[in-house]
């Protein structure tokens, strides 16, 4: 069972926290309540906490977000031993000022026409609650007090778990 630390971290540390995280998963629920989770990359974390991506209008993830709006953005870095889930409301936005905002040559790999392909369109997550959990050690350190719990007997700590505050 996990521990809640009590926590400081607010908007600004997520932003922090996911910033060299390449991929997100977005999962969202489709017409028959099945969640349907995929691979997204991020484009941005505002200074408010949204979580912004861009996306095809005529994707299936879309419309599950028109017939419901809850989703949920899970990050992981196995690496440093960050995972962070943020759950939240989904709104697409079709505002061309703020695609240009967001727009980086990178995307055009999905929208090869650019910033004005008709079919661009960003998703922005407000997220009502995240969740992290953080541990800072190495590999190295993760497996010796894997190993020092299975020998001792006690239970594993690993690490920080806590809400961000919104």
């Amino acid at each position: 069972m996990e521990k809640v630390k009590e926590t400081t971290k607010t908007k600004d540390d997520f932003k922090e926290m996911v910033k060299d995280i390449r991929v997100a998963m977005l999962c969202t629920h489709t017409a028959n309540g099945q969640i349907h989770s995929r691979p997204m990359g991020t484009s941005d974390v505002d200074k408010d906490g949204a979580i912004w991506f861009f996306s095809r209008e005529s994707s299936q993830k879309i419309d599950d977000i028109e017939d419901d709006s809850n989703v949920c953005v899970c990050y992981s870095e196995p690496y440093d031993n960050t995972y962070l889930c943020a759950m939240g409301t989904a709104k697409i936005v079709t505002d061309r000022k703020k695609i240009d905002e967001l727009w980086n040559p990178f995307v055009k790999v999905w929208f090869p026409e650019g910033k004005d392909d008709p079919e661009l369109v960003l998703i922005k997550i407000a997220p009502h609650s995240i969740e992290y959990w953080d541990s800072s050690s190495s590999k190295m350190v993760v497996l010796f007090n894997m190993a020092k719990a299975l020998v001792t007997g006690e239970e594993y700590d690993e690490g920080e778990y806590g809400k961000i505050k919104l």
